[in-house]
């Protein structure tokens, strides 16, 4: 008896977890991103991308990421911004950095509305890279790192796993990456 209520309940959990993985409206930050909410409304419900919000604020880009897209965005978590040099974000939220700051933050953003499918396709056409070209007109290269791992490298060499997949807005996509993505300066 006790079996088969461990074998039920683990069974749920599985069924659960495939849900929010292939579901349509996954867990970002402990809340659910709604498809029918745009990149702005759904990222500023995530409680790990409040610095990216503050960012895009201070930026001036919400009504942009608000705007018709369609938008890829690859959304630094709180813990990518930590990562970086001490007192660089606060630096870069001050007025006068902000066209430094837009050029970072348009530079996590492709045309396009590109799904782990999508951008695995380029890889592949690409033999093994995918060259993107960023917003701020820069680029980006995706490649992968095993068989279901992207991981996109910035311009400096440095690279960011993608740690959330195909999170679907109604303007375009969000993928969660782990380090925040640097255009060369």
């Amino acid at each position: 008896m006790k079996f088969k209520s461990v074998l039920a309940v683990a069974l749920t959990a599985f069924a659960l977890s495939v849900t929010s993985f292939a579901g349509e409206n996954p867990m970002v930050g402990g809340e659910a991103m709604f498809t029918s909410k745009d990149i702005v409304d759904n990222a500023v419900k995530s409680k790990d991308h409040t610095t990216l919000v503050a960012a895009v604020k201070a930026a001036g880009l919400v009504e942009t990421l608000k705007g018709k897209g369609p938008f890829t965005v690859f959304a630094p978590t709180n813990a990518a911004f930590s990562m970086l040099p001490a007192s660089t974000v606060d630096n870069l939220l001050k007025p006068e950095n902000k066209k430094m700051l837009t050029g970072i933050l348009t530079y996590h953003v492709v045309a396009g509305r590109l799904d782990f499918n999508e951008i695995s396709k380029w890889i592949k056409k690409g033999n093994g890279t995918a060259e993107l070209k960023t917003v701020s007109g820069g680029k980006l290269w995706a490649m992968m790192n095993g068989e279901h791992n992207i991981v996109i490298k910035d311009e400096n060499g440095n690279v960011a796993n993608i740690s959330t997949y195909d999170v679907y807005q109604s303007n375009g996509v969000i993928q969660v990456v782990d380090a925040v993505l640097m255009p060369k300066m």
